[in-house]
């Protein structure tokens, strides 16, 4: 059984930065982290891997050449390898044209089973990447996904749904976008780090996966960031003194109803 794990590399979460010229999101900060629900996701690949014989799990991100740090720390995990697509050509691409060059990279490997990846990441919230990943693959996929169970031919997928959960059975190749509830995940060991340490990442650019640079980046991104800013917020406070009457609470009440608040 092949397993593919997406992992993606992005800033912690009080470091976000955009540009606000092109409204891409500034990825050469030293200070990155693999987006939780990733890990999740890799947690999860890894303990089907140790509870049944004959597993392979891949792990595969798209970024920056300091991505590789983010695979490293997946195959220490328990990933056993790792593949990353990098390359300025990539550089400001969207979901679509992320989850093209995703799909391109996945159809290179052999025959694969499951594909997992966190549900969103913090950077972008969309949400979108894994659903069209499954797309290009022309495969089913299932989010909101919390429990996994490996058979010989098909996934059995636990989901949660407004009110409840539901579970269906899908035949192999299938995507699956998980949340936070399927799992709690480890830490490397020694052992993976030494052998993440020996491992050599192999880098995917346009020309080995196929594609055009009009499909990649900002070119093929039809997505379009129109103003980056900063919200401001105001506030006119006014201040009432307790002056052993009831008048400043007479006052406040006055204030709320005027807002139709009460």
């Amino acid at each position: 059984m092949n397993i593919v794990v997406l992992v993606k590399q992005v800033p912690g979460t009080d470091n976000v930065k955009m540009d606000p010229e092109t409204g891409v999101m500034i990825r050469s900060g030293k200070d990155t982290i693999i987006n939780p629900l990733d890990e999740n996701a890799l947690a999860e690949a890894i303990r089907i891997k140790n509870s049944h014989e004959n597993v392979k799990v891949t792990a595969i991100s798209m970024g920056p050449d300091s991505a590789i740090k983010a695979l490293k720390e997946a195959i220490a995990m328990g990933a056993d390898e790792g593949v990353l697509i990098s390359g300025r050509a990539f550089a400001g691409s969207d979901t679509i044209a992320t989850a093209k060059a995703i799909a391109a990279a996945i159809k290179k490997l052999d025959s694969v089973d499951l594909i997992v990846c966190g549900e969103r990441a913090t950077d972008g919230e969309t949400g979108q990447t894994g659903a069209m990943i499954a797309h290009y693959l022309d495969i089913p996929v299932e989010t909101y996904v919390s429990a996994i169970e490996v058979k010989e031919t098909s996934a059995v997928l636990k989901r949660t749904v407004e009110g409840g959960f539901e579970r269906i059975e899908v035949p192999y190749p299938v995507m699956a976008t998980v949340n936070k509830d399927i799992n709690e995940p480890g830490f490397p060991t020694l052992k993976g780090k030494l052998q993440a340490k020996q491992k050599t990442i192999p880098v995917y650019g346009p020309g080995e996966l196929g594609l055009e640079p009009a499909e990649l980046g900002l070119k093929g991104s039809p997505t379009r960031v129109v103003k980056v800013f900063s919200p401001k917020l105001s506030r006119d406070t006014i201040m009432k003194k307790a002056n052993g009457t009831t008048e400043p609470v007479d006052e406040l009440m006055q204030f709320l109803a005027g807002k139709d608040v009460i």
